[in-house]
C-alpha cells in the first residue's frame, strides 16, 4: 500500500494546521484550521484548498482550537460530505466556538466593506457564516479515548489525551500491511501537546514505536523555568499589583478557551486569599463565556482538586456578551482586569479595548501566551512604538508585560521529553506547527541525541512525501507550491507598509517646520516616481 502525506498547513508555521494523507483506498485529512498571522498567510483561507473537499473521505480533527478547526465549515460548503471525528470535549467546544468564527468573518468583513464602499473598492466575502459553521457541526461523530475507529479501508486510529486543551488528542494512525514485511505503518500526529503540571489538563499520554511521528514544534527554541502552581500564581499577582498600583486597565488578550478559565480560577483565587486588590474582573468574549460552560459541564474530566463551580460563579466575575455591555466597560476609568479574545490581538473585542487603553501609560497589557509572527499580539511583543488598528494609529504609552507559565504548549524540553518516549521512531519525525527558529532550534536538540539527524524532516507549505518506501521520499511539488517557502516564514509587505507609514507619521511629526516636512514630502514623491 503506497502511504503519502502532504503538509497543507503548519509546515514553518504555527497555524492553519492541516495534512492530507492518502492511500488507494481513500484520503482522509488530519485537521483542517485557518491560517493566522500576516496577510499573505491569511489570504490562503480564501484561495481554494490544494486538494478537492469532495475527495476527502474522513477528518481526524486533534482538537477544537481554530488553527486546528477553523475551516472545517469551508470545508464541507465546498463537498466534503464524510465524518469529522473528534473526541466529545472538542465537538462541546466546536459547537461554540466555529459559529463564533463564522460570526467574527462575517462582522470584520461588514467592516471592511463600508470602507470599501467608501474608497470605490469592491466588496469581499467572509470566508465561511456562522450558518456554514452549524451546518458543519452535523459531520462530527465522537469517538472514545483509546479506542481504535476506522477512518478508511485498510485504516484506523486511536486517540491519545494530549494535555493541551478540554478534549485535545494525539492521534495514533495505523495502515494496514504497508509497513516493512507487510506489518501495519505506524505513525503518530502529536496534535498540540500540553506542559507539565498544567492546570487544568492530566499530563499528555501517547505508545511508543512508530514509523513516523509528526510533531509540533512550538517552543522548540524556547525552555521555561521550572515552576509549581503556588509560583505561577504568585507570577501573576505580582503583574496584577503593579497594573492595580498604575490604577488604569488590564488586559488580557486571553484564547477563549481553557487560557481564559485558567486565568478566571488563578485571579479569582488571588482575590478570595486578599493577595491582589479586589477588583472587577470583566470576561468580555461571547466565546469564552460559553466556553467557560462546557467546562463546567466537564468538570469531571478535569482537575479534581480545582472547585470550578464556585469559581466561575464569584462576584468578582462579570460576563459580558453583548456589544452593549462590552461598550460599557470603556466608561470605566479606574483598575478593573479585561480578558477578551483573541488571545493573538488579531480579532474580536480586544482590539476595541486596544484602541481604548494602548495610549494610556495607566494601562497593562500582559500577553499569556504564544503570539504568531505577523499578529497584532507579536508586535507589541517586540516593543513597537505605535500599531495599526482598522486603519488608526495608535501609539503604545501602556506597559507591555509578558508571561509563559498559562502556555499550552510544552517548550522545548518538554516536546524532547516527549519524543524520546514515542522511540523507536523506525523511518522518520517531521516537526511542524513552529515558527522556522523553534523548529530548527527543536531539530538541533533532538538531532541525535534522540532521533538521528537523517531521519529529522522539516518541511515546508505542500511538500508532498511517500511514507511507504523504507525512507520518507520527497515528492516533487514545486508546481503545487500556493506559496514560495520564503512567504511562509517571513513578515509579507502588508506589514512592511504598515511600518513605512508609521515611520513616515513620526518623521514628519519630529520636523522643525512646515517647511522640513515640505522637504521630507518632496523627497518621498521622488523616491516614488524613482521607483514607478
Amino acid at each position: 500500500m503506497s502511504v503519502t502525506v502532504r503538509f497543507c498547513g503548519a509546515a514553518r508555521t504555527v497555524t492553519g494546521s492541516c495534512y492530507l494523507l492518502e492511500t488507494k483506498s481513500g484520503r482522509f485529512l488530519i485537521d483542517c484550521g485557518l491560517f493566522q498571522g500576516q496577510k499573505t498567510l491569511k489570504e490562503l483561507n480564501y484561495r481554494t484548498f490544494p486538494f478537492r473537499p469532495a475527495d476527502i473521505d474522513t477528518v481526524l480533527l486533534t482538537h477544537a482550537h481554530i488553527d486546528h478547526s477553523g475551516l472545517l465549515p469551508k470545508l464541507v460548503r465546498e463537498g466534503f460530505g464524510g465524518r469529522i471525528l473528534a473526541t466529545r470535549g472538542t465537538i462541546d467546544l466546536c459547537s461554540w466556538m466555529l459559529p463564533d468564527s463564522g460570526g467574527i468573518q462575517e462582522s470584520e468583513v461588514a467592516f471592511l466593506n463600508r470602507r470599501n464602499a467608501a474608497r470605490g473598492r469592491p466588496e469581499v466575502t467572509p470566508i465561511y457564516t456562522q450558518a456554514d459553521a452549524k451546518a458543519a457541526l452535523q459531520s462530527f461523530q465522537p469517538v472514545d479515548y483509546e479506542k481504535w475507529v476506522d477512518v478508511i479501508p485498510g485504516v484506523r486510529a486511536r486517540y491519545w489525551n494530549a494535555g493541551h486543551l478540554l478534549g485535545s488528542a494525539s492521534i495514533e494512525i495505523e495502515f494496514d500491511g504497508a509497513g516493512a514485511g507487510g506489518q501495519p505503518l505506524r505513525l503518530l500526529a502529536s496534535g498540540d501537546v500540553g506542559p507539565d503540571a498544567k492546570l487544568l489538563q492530566p499530563d499528555p499520554r501517547a505508545p511508543t514505536g512508530f514509523d513516523y511521528v509528526i510533531s509540533e514544534a512550538t517552543y522548540g527554541d524556547r525552555i521555561r523555568a521550572v515552576t509549581t502552581p503556588e509560583e505561577r500564581r504568585q507570577r501573576l499577582a505580582s503583574e496584577v499589583r503593579d497594573a492595580a498600583t498604575a490604577r488604569g486597565a488590564l488586559l488580557i488578550p486571553a484564547f477563549a478557551v481553557e487560557r481564559t478559565q485558567e486565568l478566571i480560577v488563578d485571579l479569582v483565587d488571588l482575590m478570595e486569599r486578599g493577595e491582589i486588590p479586589a477588583a472587577p474582573i470583566f470576561l468580555d468574549s461571547p466565546l469564552a463565556i460559553h466556553a467557560t460552560e462546557v467546562f463546567r459541564e466537564h468538570a469531571e474530566s478535569l482537575d479534581a482538586d480545582i472547585d470550578l463551580n464556585r469559581l466561575f460563579n464569584s462576584p468578582h466575575l462579570r460576563f459580558t456578551e453583548t456589544v452593549d455591555e462590552s461598550k460599557a466597560i470603556a466608561k470605566l476609568t479606574g483598575f478593573h482586569i479585561i480578558i477578551a479574545a483573541s488571545g493573538m490581538c488579531d480579532a474580536g473585542r480586544i482590539r476595541h479595548h486596544l484602541k481604548r487603553w494602548l495610549w494610556n501609560n495607566r494601562a497593562t497589557v500582559l500577553l499569556v501566551g504564544f503570539q504568531a509572527n505577523g499578529t497584532l499580539g507579536r508586535f507589541l511583543q517586540d516593543g513597537v512604538k505605535a500599531v495599526r488598528i482598522q486603519g488608526d494609529e495608535i501609539k503604545v504609552a501602556a506597559r507591555i508585560r509578558m508571561i509563559d507559565e498559562y502556555s499550552g504548549h510544552a517548550d522545548g524540553a518538554e516536546m524532547a521529553r516527549w519524543i524520546a518516549a514515542r522511540r523507536p521512531i523506525q523511518r522518520g519525525l517531521f516537526l511542524v506547527h513552529g515558527e522556522e527558529e523553534a523548529i530548527a532550534a527543536m531539530a538541533e536538540r533532538l538531532a541525535e541525541r534522540i532521533v538521528p539527524a537523517a531521519k529529522l524532516f522539516q518541511p515546508v507549505l505542500d511538500d508532498i512525501y511517500e511514507l511507504s518506501t523504507p525512507e520518507p521520499a520527497l515528492v516533487d511539488v514545486a508546481r503545487r507550491r500556493r506559496l514560495a517557502p520564503e512567504a511562509v516564514t517571513h513578515l509579507d509587505w502588508h506589514n512592511d507598509m504598515s511600518t513605512l507609514v508609521l515611520d513616515i507619521n513620526d518623521r514628519i511629526a519630529a520636523a522643525a517646520d512646515d517647511r522640513a516636512r515640505g522637504v521630507i514630502i518632496r523627497r518621498l514623491r521622488r523616491a516614488l516616481e524613482e521607483a514607478g
